[in-house]
């Protein structure tokens, strides 16, 4: 992601600023040059560019900081941050020569003044160092970089976009001092008059005061700047006019105004606001304009829907969780706004509706008590009754249709194949397994006498209902595969029940049935079985029970209620208490217990290996896994005549099968 670390709008407070300390003055010079205003060098500074610590919610550690020390050297610098593009206006500088200082915990660095606003960076960074305290106007730097990250901690940083001079930064970065981009030693030759401090940098005319005139050397550079400055100005008017969008006419009178000299930016920007104020006054007669366009209103029925959702307790749209709505007194207040029925007699009287045409009140309801199903179901599952989520493969069916399971035999062994030979034909089948839909649910009246009452608080608690009822029917399904039929289960399409002792060299053999209570020995036994199951090859007599082993240990344990301790102990206790002494436990881990609300036997336990690897359990569903709320007709139905009730129907499409018993394992306890 890409983040400027200065940036503090719409995000939470982040830890101040580092403040500026003592400020180094590295030097100062004064000059008597006739006629001379314009600065006579690219300036220079040393600032930090980024410290390691917290930014927009970010925390940057040094080490992070320390490993992209490369990735800093030629970054720009602009003038504020731009989150959408760049103006070669704001251009102020670029970095040089980026160090770690280990003091400061941050990037160091050489910030050259470039470009168009170098001369308002230089301006700015001089007031800063020159006041001796912290400076009243917190001015920085914040660099906007590319990084990865886990969780809030910053793990690599990509790319650095730009280290940019902002208002008030939000991680570390500010001007340590000043430094001489030409080098100069301390002189005092003629008219020049220079003042100066210790300088750090290595003398550019070191040599020079041996071999030649200083004051002549200096001279010869000032020239040299003066032609540079020349040609950045010619570089300036170029890329500003190309990006000024003015019509040729324009551009070409600004360009024989600043062409062949040396300028400051702000003039040449100046003259092109000029400009383009001068354009707008003359285009203002000849342009059309119509109306303004207001955007973000809510249709009547979205505002509608809103206060429905919270008469309910529902959760809004997303696009409407910031409207404001006027309040629903009740249930009763929405039906006569709607219906006009103020006698109750169960009919629609648009001459009298306040909002006819808007919507239907059965509709509004059934969108409402929807939503209602939809949280009471992820409240459900965070309680633990979507357990059966961990150990099945769910699965939508664009029909409903018969589901036949097919379990592909896998190839046991690839034989040699000689040279020049014929390659033989594999052993290779499949098990199918079948599983019908079958049709769950039923309806609750929402009466006349219930709305007069404005019993909203029951009709919220009707959706609640219609949720659990049928989460906690898929758990049902789930759990009765393991205790119907006394704890065998089905039976499977080899004619064998789910579990059994029979080998699995035998037609219907499953050999995953046991009768011990749950133990660690026990466990492990279980364990060993499941994964020393010999995967289907073909269900045939000469092939049955001969292909390579399962492999896989079983994943979850699935207990009542009563075993929950046990299993903790068992599966996630640190250590084994015995009579006398204490061991590690080398189970720790080995698998996840599971409670199964719905198992009344307080013995028997199960195994199930993870359906991601080897899938034996499917919930198939063909309008969704939670229930759908339908409100059957309207404010003309016949229910609403004969009955005086609007009808809350509820319906619920499962299908429920195993299609392959080699990941489970079951123990009946006598």
């Amino acid at each position: 992601m890409s983040l400027k670390t200065g940036e503090r709008k719409n995000l939470p407070e982040m830890t101040e600023p580092i403040a500026a300390g003592p400020i180094e003055k590295a030097w100062e010079q004064r000059q008597r040059l006739a006629l001379e205003a314009a600065p006579i060098s690219p300036e220079k500074f040393e600032i930090l560019a980024i410290t390691a610590g917290s930014a927009n919610g970010w925390e940057f550690p040094p080490e992070v900081l320390r490993e992209s020390l490369q990735l800093w050297e030629g970054v720009n610098c602009f003038v504020d941050h731009d989150w959408t593009s760049r103006s070669v206006r704001d251009i102020a500088g670029v970095l040089r020569k980026p160090v770690w200082d280990e003091q400061a915990q941050g990037i160091r660095a050489e910030l050259h003044a470039f470009g168009p606003s170098a001369e308002l960076l230089g301006r700015i960074g001089r007031q800063v160092l020159e006041i001796k305290d912290a400076p009243a106007v917190r001015v920085g730097f914040s660099a906007d970089v590319l990084f990865n990250g886990r969780g809030k901690r910053v793990e690599k940083i990509l790319r650095i976009f730009s280290v940019d001079l902002v208002y008030n930064p939000a991680r570390g970065g500010m001007f340590l001092r000043a430094m001489n981009s030409l080098g100069l030693k301390p002189a005092l030759k003629g008219d020049l008059l220079m003042q100066t401090e210790p300088n750090e940098m290595t003398p550019a005319l070191e040599k020079s005061e041996n071999q030649g005139d200083p004051a002549r050397d200096l001279q010869t550079q000032l020239a040299q700047l003066r032609t540079e400055r020349e040609q950045m100005s010619a570089t300036l008017l170029d890329a500003s006019l190309a990006g000024s969008s003015l019509p040729a006419p324009m551009t070409e009178r600004i360009r024989q105004q600043f062409q062949d000299r040396s300028f400051a930016p702000g003039e040449l920007q100046a003259a092109i606001r000029e400009a383009r104020a001068l354009l707008s006054e003359l285009d203002r007669g000849r342009t059309i304009q119509g109306p303004a366009r207001i955007e973000g209103m809510l249709e009547p029925a979205e505002r509608l829907q809103a206060a429905v959702d919270d008469l309910f307790g529902a959760p809004r749209a997303k696009a409407l969780e910031s409207a404001s709505v006027p309040r629903l007194s009740g249930i009763r207040e929405l039906y006569l706004t709607l219906t006009g029925d103020f006698e109750l007699h169960g009919g629609y009287y648009p001459q009298r509706a306040q909002l006819a045409g808007t919507s239907d009140f059965s509709g509004l309801v059934k969108n409402a008590l929807n939503k209602l199903v939809a949280n009471t179901w992820d409240e459900l599952g965070r309680a633990g009754y979507d357990w059966w989520k961990q150990v099945t493969v769910q699965e939508h069916f664009s029909s409903l249709h018969d589901i036949t399971g097919t379990l592909i035999g896998t190839v046991g062994d690839l034989p040699a194949v000689a040279e020049g030979g014929n390659y033989t034909e594999l052993e290779i089948g499949d098990s199918p397994e079948t599983a019908s839909f079958t049709k769950y649910g039923g309806y609750i009246p929402l009466t006349l006498e219930l709305i007069d009452r404005d019993e909203t608080r029951k009709l919220r608690s009707y959706a609640r209902e219609l949720a659990t009822a049928g989460m906690r029917k898929i758990s049902k399904l789930v759990a009765a595969i393991f205790s119907s039929n006394s704890g065998v289960g089905p039976t499977m399409a080899d004619t064998g029940a789910l579990f059994n002792v029979t080998a699995v060299t035998t037609a219907g053999g499953h050999a995953n049935l046991g009768t011990s209570a749950l133990s660690a020995n026990v466990w492990d036994a279980a364990c060993r079985a499941v994964y020393k199951q010999p995967m289907l090859i073909k269900n045939s007599a000469e092939m049955r029970g001969t292909g390579p082993a399962l492999a896989i240990n079983p994943k979850f344990i699935l207990i009542p209620r009563a075993l929950q301790k046990t299993a903790m102990e068992l599966c996630t206790g640190a250590l084994v208490r015995e009579s006398g002494y204490v061991y590690d436990n080398v189970l720790k881990g080995s698998a996840v217990p599971v409670v199964v609300p719905d198992w009344s036997d307080d013995s028997d336990w199960a195994a199930v290996c993870d359906p991601r690897v080897v899938p034996a359990i499917f919930v198939g569903e063909r309008f969704g896994l939670a229930p759908e709320i339908f409100v059957a007709g309207d404010e003309l139905s016949p229910s609403v005549f004969s009955n005086d009730e609007h009808r809350l129907k509820v319906r619920h499409y499962l299908a429920v099968w195993v299609n392959d018993f080699r990941p489970l394992y079951k123990s009946n306890v006598a």
